[in-house]
């Protein structure tokens, strides 16, 4: 893959797009479609803002993944709704967001822009994935810093965070990592790791905050050489720091698996250049009377013509 590769975090992006867009957006039966017309309308300003080639959109084909719980079981447990044995378990999702979702899917399918999830993977992992295996610039727009770790200013990976909308987007590279974090991309997952992540169900280790985990980082470059230090008395640790890392050894032995995202997952064949036209006008013309998609869906059209 060739030319300025575009990555978006769908799940990120329409949760952002709901909360952002008064639900009285609705659809001429009265629906609420604002996650809908708002990520539209985020797909079109990112495409005349940013140029990319290509563009996919990535997704949580299981957004709680079990070869992840079965290494630290609180991990997104508290945003279960519902479990299912042997399936993936339900996420706690607002009540008329849910209904939107297939729309948003079957819209993106019409126009012709890829979209991707992976069965046993977050959109994350899609990522992660699409992002090792490409040749020039990836752009990634997520509202997550999970994905702060893909950051690689030698390949060209940078994440674009919107702060606003996405008409404001912190253009993140390892600059910003280190101005903010202390770390570069590559020790973004170790920080957050020692760190921990209470929205994500990560406990972290016990005593270690941000700015400790940052400065272990600088001392001893990751999270291996933490580690041995632990067991090297000559080792700058506190007496305090060494007995937290000594007794969160299970959590730090099986955290790497569970933080950072995979760049390996199987996937599928799909063309990721950005369509000059609708893949399916007829589907795409009956969605947008439907759902009444209306300024949003013409404006996406027309950038995606030029």
């Amino acid at each position: 893959m060739t030319g300025r590769l575009m990555l978006l975090d769908t799940a990120s992006l329409y949760f952002r797009a709901y909360f952002g867009v008064p639900d009285s957006v609705k659809a001429p039966d009265g629906t609420p479609v604002n996650a809908v017309r708002g990520l539209l309308d985020f797909i079109d300003r990112l495409v005349k803002d940013h140029r990319p080639e290509r563009l996919v959109a990535c997704m949580d084909a299981d957004w709680r993944p079990q070869w992840r719980v079965d290494l630290i079981p609180t991990y997104k447990a508290h945003r279960v709704a519902e479990e299912h044995e042997g399936g993936p378990d339900e996420e706690e999702v607002p009540d008329t967001l849910a209904p939107q979702v297939p729309v948003i899917e079957a819209v993106l399918d019409a126009i012709g822009i890829a979209r991707v999830g992976v069965a046993r993977y977050e959109a994350d992992d899609v990522i992660g994935t699409f992002t090792a295996r490409a040749d020039g610039p990836v752009d990634i727009v997520t509202g997550d810093r999970d994905l702060y770790q893909l950051v690689d200013d030698e390949r060209e990976v940078r994440v674009l965070y919107p702060l606003k909308g996405v008409g404001t987007l912190q253009l993140t590279d390892e600059a910003v990592l280190r101005e903010k974090y202390g770390v570069d991309g590559r020790g973004y997952a170790d920080l957050a790791l020692l760190r921990g992540d209470p929205s994500d169900g990560l406990p972290g280790v016990a005593g270690i905050g941000e700015k400790t985990a940052a400065k272990l980082l600088a001392e001893f470059g990751d999270l291996a050489g933490i580690m041995a230090a632990v067991d090297d008395p000559k080792a700058k640790l506190t007496p305090s720091q060494r007995k937290r890392l000594t007794e969160a050894r299970p959590y730090v032995a099986v955290a790497p698996k569970v933080v950072r995202v995979a760049d390996d997952v199987p996937l599928p064949q799909v063309d990721t250049a950005l369509p000059h036209s609708p893949r399916d006008p007829a589907a795409l013309e009956e969605l947008a009377r439907r759902w009444g998609l209306g300024g949003s869906l013409q404006r996406l059209l027309g950038t995606l013509a030029r």
